[in-house]
């Protein structure tokens, strides 16, 4: 299509439109088509073409196209992000007084970066004691009450450094807990306040699955076992990055229509916790601590980067080890 179009035609849609992705739609352009052209022709005539922003916030954007708007019940949310920075961890299971490295790691990069959006990716909530297998010999867990206020500290001091950051919180099958056992056995309370998950983190929005995008996806779980981010992204077709595994891995698939992205984002725990202990039974897991870094610039995708736990209040990333 872009061969019919001639430089003019394009310049005079992208400022009528201001969007890569509405210029891409009303051109019938795939979006990483309508970037080599924008490029192309920002080169050619010494000219630039910037992306509208009329909400001035960054480079955030809404209402958003199509694939991710918000749907009934916040199912899906997401924005239209042309350059920025969105940071996923997974599977804290917070439980009281367990600051992890990979915690602490987490809120060093986040005053780094000062990401566009931090992504709970699920799991924060463990609900050990609300769980649905039956408790191994004496093992004690942490109350509901205690695990919410752990929860509450520790995702309060990532809002205690991010006034403007848009948080989400793509909900896990251990965070479901909490709404299932009181539908399940409390059901004449429903609507009444506490007794959902988000009722307790009013900053945090919560969904199923959050689009960066047409084609980034961000959700705990699709496809399971240690190679589920190359199977996420050979199934759905579009960047994926999703937790639940415990796997802190990236995994490319490329063909005619480019490379797309696998990320699997590990655990903010560590693996070795008394989360886990008992019902592993003590037996290696390959899980890695840590979380994943996400860069978009010209609205697509960089490289995914992962910041990893090397030891004891150590992490690697870009190659350094840093202490935190």
């Amino acid at each position: 299509m872009s061969y019919y179009i001639t430089d003019d035609e394009f310049i005079k849609v992208w400022n009528e439109l201001g969007s890569p992705i509405k210029v891409s739609e009303h051109l019938k352009l795939s979006i990483r088509n309508t970037y080599n052209r924008r490029r192309t022709i920002e080169s050619k005539h010494r000219i630039e073409l910037p992306t509208s922003n009329p909400q001035g916030n960054g480079g955030l954007t809404h209402p958003v196209a199509k694939k991710i708007h918000q749907t009934p019940g916040h199912v899906r949310r997401g924005i239209t992000l042309e350059k920025g920075v969105v940071i996923v961890f997974s599977d804290a299971h917070f439980w009281p007084d367990d600051t992890t490295t990979a915690f602490r790691a987490l809120i060093h990069f986040i005053k780094e970066l000062k990401p566009k959006v931090i992504v709970n990716n699920g799991d924060a909530f463990d609900g050990g004691a609300i769980s649905r297998f039956p408790r191994i010999g004496w093992d004690a867990k942490p109350t509901v009450k205690q695990e919410l206020e752990a929860c509450q500290f520790y995702l309060g001091e990532i809002e205690a450094i991010t006034k403007s950051t848009e948080l989400i919180w793509t909900l896990g099958n251990h965070d479901a807990r909490f709404e299932t056992i009181l539908a399940n056995s409390s059901s004449q309370f429903e609507g009444v306040k506490g007794f959902t998950l988000k009722d307790h983190f009013p900053r945090w929005q919560p969904c199923w699955s959050y689009w960066v995008n047409e084609d980034t996806v961000i959700k705990h779980r699709y496809k399971g076992g240690r190679t589920a981010g190359y199977a996420n992204a050979l199934n759905s077709g579009v960047n994926i990055i999703t937790g639940h595994t415990h796997v802190l891995a990236v995994q490319p698939i490329t063909n005619y229509n480019g490379t797309i992205w696998g990320v699997q984002t590990g655990t903010l725990a560590e693996p070795n916790n008394m989360q886990f202990v008992d019902y592993t039974e003590d037996n290696p897991k390959d899980w890695r601590s840590g979380f994943a870094v996400l860069t978009f610039d010209r609205g697509q995708l960089l490289m995914p980067e992962l910041c990893q736990v090397f030891g004891e209040d150590e992490v690697v990333f870009r190659g350094k080890i840093i202490k935190v």
